[in-house]
């Protein structure tokens, strides 16, 4: 099928925004949550649903459900393949520079693997134990798992009742449903894994953001359907609440965390959480772009180099985890170690680094197509 570069070149643009929210460098805070309290985790996630939907359903109308099913877990497959490869990755090069040169960024990621090495190793294999950074493919995969039965569900029941159980999945998580869930697993199966050495993606509210990208995405290849359309007062209110978003962000006293000390009203902003009015902020902006951004496109020239990083996201996902994990090995996670031209070559050579992941993945996957 057909790509669509303004969906790769926004993935492209996610990867790039993680990027220098997870480098240690004089952007971090400033690119952390850049257009209100929203993160590239969200529009990466959001994208990434929206075109399973439309590629996997896609496939069920041509093919059938099953190989639609065959598809999704080939997908999964590849992204578990990754994940491993990059947990190795921190394992093993990644520990002994650490430990060699007494690094405490590595020493504070790699608590528990220091303290239970084989446990560590075989739990985060099973996807349970998910070190700081690695906690987003896991969830990735997750999603993979159960796309496929809820796709074969809505195609022919209506996504009515897909997106009601995913809301009340959502509500739940809110109030301990994951804790709720992990007590129970520790006291009968005696899991070993601490709960905060799980993840910090709480996956069952993540999940409402990822069926809503995917029954978008899916809704795309139904008979009868129509292109998004809001009335003009839903789009004042959207750019009301997206403005108000970016100043209270960038200009309020407490920077990133909208209420200060604040801990329980921080929680309705809450990222790991997906908190409530988290949502609200991301569907003003998701408002925005869909009404909009075709507009938007169709007058700036294309950006290749963020098409190439989001056709081949994946590979350049875990390419930037290599060059995050290698920096904070050889420097810690300080912001401001390096003087202000050491961060400029810094994110040049990494930048560098993730084109070239990018281009030879993209020349790899033309070559076995031909």
């Amino acid at each position: 099928m057909k790509r669509y570069w303004e969906i790769d070149a926004l993935r492209g643009l996610m990867l790039v925004l993680m990027t220098l929210t997870h480098l240690p460098s004089r952007l971090t805070d400033p690119m952390g949550q850049p257009i209100g309290f929203v993160s590239a985790a969200e529009g990466f996630v959001l994208l990434s649903a929206f075109m399973a939907g439309l590629v996997y359903s896609r496939r069920a109308y041509r093919e059938g459900v099953d190989a639609m099913r065959r598809a999704f877990w080939r997908r999964a497959l590849k992204i578990y393949l990754c994940q491993a490869a990059t947990l190795l990755f921190l394992f093993t090069i990644i520990t002994a520079v650490g430990l060699h040169i007494d690094q405490p960024a590595v020493k504070n990621l790699l608590s528990y693997y220091l303290a239970q090495p084989h446990k560590a190793f075989v739990y985060s294999l099973l996807l349970v134990y998910e070190p700081a950074l690695l906690d987003i493919l896991p969830m990735y995969i997750f999603f993979m798992l159960m796309s496929p039965w809820v796709l074969a569900f809505a195609l022919r029941h209506g996504w009515t009742g897909v997106m009601v159980a995913s809301a009340t999945l959502w509500g739940l998580a809110q109030f301990g449903l994951s804790e709720w869930l992990y007590e129970l697993a520790a006291r009968w199966l005696g899991l070993p894994v601490p709960f905060h050495e799980m993840g910090a993606f709480n996956a069952f509210a993540w999940q409402f953001l990822w069926f809503v990208g995917l029954w978008m995405g899916a809704s795309r290849n139904a008979p009868d359907a129509r292109p998004f359309r809001f009335p003009r007062w839903l789009l004042a209110l959207a750019m009301a609440v997206a403005v108000y978003g970016i100043c209270w962000r960038h200009h309020g006293i407490n920077g990133q965390a909208p209420f200060g000390g604040d801990v329980q009203r921080n929680l309705l902003f809450d990222k790991w959480q997906l908190g409530p009015l988290r949502i609200v902020n991301l569907v003003a902006l998701g408002i925005l772009v869909v009404r909009f951004g075709p507009g938007f496109v169709q007058r700036i020239p294309r950006l290749r180099w963020l098409e190439a990083m989001g056709s081949a996201s994946l590979p350049v996902f875990c390419a930037h985890l290599v060059a995050v994990l290698s920096v904070l090995a050889f420097y810690g996670d300080s912001q401001t170690v390096r003087p202000w031209w050491g961060d400029v070559l810094l994110l040049g050579a990494v930048f560098t680094w993730l084109y070239g992941v990018a281009r030879a993945t993209l020349w790899w996957e033309g070559r076995s197509r031909a």
